[in-house]
């Protein structure tokens, strides 16, 4: 029953040629370094292993670390994940057509797996129905070189409604991460900072007969983890790997080795939480966050939503009337974004990955704030290819398809716009040279039509202009003051919006620096 403690070498050798490997993270979060350098120097020192499938959930990447060890051309043959935008290396080898590629939602992966792991041969569920994720449109499949191949994604009939059935992965290995295991091969997670999917991850290797490898800090003597905190009982775990240099590969997250304000050991004061200056994207987040209501339970997705809107609830004083939730498990606090996407301080809560997508994807969640890239005029939206470029989805698709209310928080235009605002309102200095609003979005991620079938609340906030999607398509509803609606709204869109006859000026305060007096907007909390 004991584990056998290898080096992480010695691991990764374990890995041969066109096996399929599961790895469980998010951003660098959880990421098993001490195995995926080796590996990666493996390869391109032999050639091999190569022809892998790597299969994942979240995005798990800071741009340098993770599965950007894989990012090799024949080392991956194909590629089934979530999630992409911090993993440019990956981005190129999807778009240059050198892998197979299939993106699936982030939800819907970590809840296959634990189909999986109970025995079923797939998993079925309404999430990705008229997105690219339907086969009827492009099944996931993000490159040239993938659409000839099999779908993952099957449409189906069940009791006279449509779902998507998404079918199984087998999974040879499986690389995960702990911070203490004992003799047995028993692991706690106390100084990780998620939860994420571990279990069910594991669950899916095992019924499948494939190898469970877990990267950790220490090694404990038999019996003295407390049975509560083992998150990972030992007869699931294979190998153990004890991480050599745990400053540098068994990180929390990318921008610092350990906080405990993260892993939820400390709460830390209101009085270490500081003012953020007044950008352009704080300016978005603002005006975003006055359609809040009191007692709501929101989300926070990438860009703008998660990097200005839970630290502007911070800063407005409303931390105790309205709850943040992030897709990784999170529940209240104050999150962080970029490359550190995923976790917060002074968390309430944190849920397992899976249980989070169950709460998106059964209850919905009253608000949910998200970034955009394109928008056309029948309410569709991109957030997930550009250019031929694959970010991949994430949760976005999870989260959009239930929300009681859907706000895209986006920029106007992009690629070099420059704007100027004070208490008289704002001003265009220069316009970016790349439209948003355009005549047909490249990848359909959120789809309007559906949306408004569901009765959802949908919005697409930027800095000078609001619209709301109606049964005719957007309808502009509030302008910056100083904005010129005919020249920059209307002109810089490639389709015309309905102009509200109520149509409204933005409130001033918002450009204010510091507090702006959030709670006022908010029916009188």
């Amino acid at each position: 029953m004991r584990p056998q403690i290898l080096s992480g070498s010695d691991a990764a050798a374990l890995i041969d040629d066109g096996m399929t490997v599961l790895t469980v993270g998010m951003t660098l979060i959880g990421a098993s370094e001490s195995v995926l350098k080796p590996l990666e120097q493996r390869f391109l020192e032999s050639g091999h292993p190569r022809d892998l499938t790597l299969f994942h959930a979240a995005g798990q990447s800071d741009r340098e670390r993770g599965i950007q060890h894989f990012a090799h051309v024949g080392m991956i043959k194909r590629i089934i994940g979530a999630h992409w935008g911090l993993a440019p290396k990956w981005m190129e080898l999807i778009s240059g057509d050198h892998v197979e590629a299939y993106c699936l939602p982030q939800g819907q992966i970590t809840h296959l797996l634990r189909d999986m792991g109970a025995g079923l041969k797939g998993h079925l569920s309404k999430v990705g129905l008229g997105t690219f994720i339907d086969p009827r449109l492009e099944g996931g499949k993000m490159n040239k070189r993938t659409r000839s191949l099999p779908d993952l994604v099957e449409l189906v009939e069940f009791q006279g409604e449509p779902y998507l059935y998404y079918h199984q992965v087998p999974i040879d290995i499986c690389l995960i991460r702990g911070t203490t295991a004992d003799e047995h091969g028993n692991i706690t997670f106390e100084d990780e900072v998620l939860k994420l999917e571990v279990l069910p991850a594991v669950l899916a290797t095992k019924h499948f007969g494939g190898k469970v490898i877990v990267q950790v800090k220490q090694i404990a003597k038999a019996g003295t983890l407390h049975a509560k905190q083992v998150t990972i009982p030992g007869a699931l775990v294979d190998y153990v790997v004890i991480s050599d240099n745990p400053e540098q590969d068994h990180r929390q997250t990318s921008s610092f080795y350990y906080d405990p304000a993260y892993s939820g050991d400390i709460r830390e004061p209101q009085s270490a939480v500081k003012s953020t200056p007044l950008t352009i994207r704080k300016l978005i987040g603002r005006r975003a966050a006055m359609e809040l209501k009191p007692d709501v339970t929101i989300n926070l997705g990438t860009g703008i939503p998660n990097d200005e809107i839970g630290g502007i609830v911070v800063e407005e004083g409303l931390s105790d009337d309205i709850l943040i939730t992030v897709e990784s498990g999170v529940y209240g606090g104050s999150p962080l974004g970029g490359i550190d996407f995923g976790i917060a301080k002074n968390m309430e809560a944190l849920l397992e990955h899976t249980f989070q997508f169950d709460f998106y994807n059964g209850t919905g969640v009253d608000f949910t704030f998200m970034g955009v890239g394109q928008i056309d005029g029948n309410g569709n939206v991109n957030s997930t290819k550009f250019s031929g470029r694959s970010t991949g989805a994430g949760g976005f698709i999870d989260i959009t398809q239930f929300a009681k209310n859907v706000i895209f928080c986006t920029t106007f235009t992009a690629q070099g716009l420059k704007v100027d605002f004070d208490h008289a309102g704002l001003r265009v200095v220069e316009e970016g040279k790349s439209r948003k609003f355009v005549d047909e979005v490249e990848q359909i991620s959120f789809n309007g039509k559906m949306a408004l079938a569901r009765g959802q609340r949908v919005l697409v906030v930027t800095e000078r202009a609001v619209f709301k999607l109606s049964t005719g398509g957007w309808e502009l509803i509030e302008v910056a003051p100083g904005v010129d609606v005919e020249r920059e709204v209307v002109g810089q869109m490639d389709f015309v919006p309905i102009i509200s006859s109520d149509l409204s000026y933005t409130s001033s305060l918002i450009y204010r620096e510091g507090p702006f007096g959030l709670r006022e907007f908010l029916g009188g909390m």
